[in-house]
């Protein structure tokens, strides 16, 4: 008989938080739509790191950019008409934006300029886009996750081809949130945040998905999130319901449980640090950035740069 072997729990340390010369003590619409209508001075997202080692977060509410040095010294980068989301590098100094209010964004990092990517497809407005990842040939895939939940299982899965191809992946996601993709790249991993649960999906040769299978199960009041993929294959799952990183095997056993403060909102998480082997995780609704050292490195982040004119 196979008896599986409890994970080991360890606690996330505070590394650094949000200035309060940046906190918003009043409402938004975002947080009228998202929080019931509370207070919410930050909302912390879309961790992604530099090659020089800067952590670069997103803050939805107030629409801001924030780069945070490896003494956790916070800088405003940006801040302008939207609420963003995911991020990840287009080249160096480029950065890619999943806005929920405007789609895709680009932010140049030094000038703090914002422009638009892709605001539409087919003259239609998106959901609401939430997270992306580029995979080695130059892919992207990212989420379209709105107001869709188990009550409007309409989410969508895209991905945007070098040559400027859109491909709707999937539309019947209830809440598609975080994507990572396994080391061989032939499996994306979906955060389906209503549904509890993280899915499987297998990107076959000929471009397109097949068999999607829920990968893990999850429970409580706020599903999956924000996700990564370590060097051995294993798949990190922020929870912001729990306040837990679950660390799964291939078999999506949990092997390791990275805990925050009893209450705390972990919603996504980036690699960093010497050989990429930190994990900093954004508790988002206290404005904070926790970490913990994990025994593999995260798998490296690739961009539209390298390998498109």
């Amino acid at each position: 008989m196979f008896l599986l072997q409890a994970p080991q729990i360890r606690e996330l340390t505070p590394f650094t938080s949000l200035p309060d010369t940046f906190w918003r003590r009043q409402r938004s619409a975002w947080a009228d739509a998202n929080r019931g209508g509370a207070v919410t001075d930050s909302f912390l997202e879309g961790p992604v790191f530099d090659a020089a080692g800067h952590l670069y977060v997103t803050d939805i509410p107030w629409g801001r950019i924030f780069r945070i040095n490896a003494q956790g010294v916070w800088t405003l980068v940006a801040e302008y008409d939207g609420e963003p989301n995911g991020m990840k590098f287009l080249d160096a100094g480029t950065l890619l934006i999943t806005d929920y209010k405007n789609g895709l964004m680009r932010l140049d990092v030094a000038s703090g300029n914002v422009t638009p990517y892709l605001e539409r497809r087919n003259s239609e407005r998106f959901k609401g886009v939430n997270d992306l990842v580029f995979d080695s040939a130059g892919n992207l895939y990212f989420t379209d996750q709105g107001q869709s939940g188990l009550h409007d299982p309409s989410g969508r899965l895209y991905r945007l081809r070098p040559n400027g191809q859109l491909d709707l992946l999937l539309a019947n996601v209830p809440s598609p949130n975080g994507v990572a993709l396994s080391p061989d790249e032939r499996v994306l991993y979906l955060a389906v945040t209503r549904g509890n649960c993280v899915w499987r999906v297998p990107l076959l040769p000929d471009g397109s998905v097949a068999k999607v299978s829920q990968f893990f199960t999850s429970y409580g009041p706020s599903g999956p999130d924000g996700l990564a993929v370590d060097a051995e294959g294993r798949v990190l799952v922020a929870n912001p319901g729990l306040g837990l990183v679950w660390v799964l095997n291939g078999r999506a056993e949990p092997v390791e449980v990275l805990r925050g403060v009893p209450g705390s909102s972990l919603t996504n998480m980036a690699f960093g640090g010497p050989g990429r082997t930190d994990l900093y995780v954004t508790y988002s609704t206290q404005g904070r950035i926790l970490r913990a050292s994990m025994s593999a490195a995260g798998l490296a982040l690739h961009a539209l740069a390298s390998t498109s004119a």
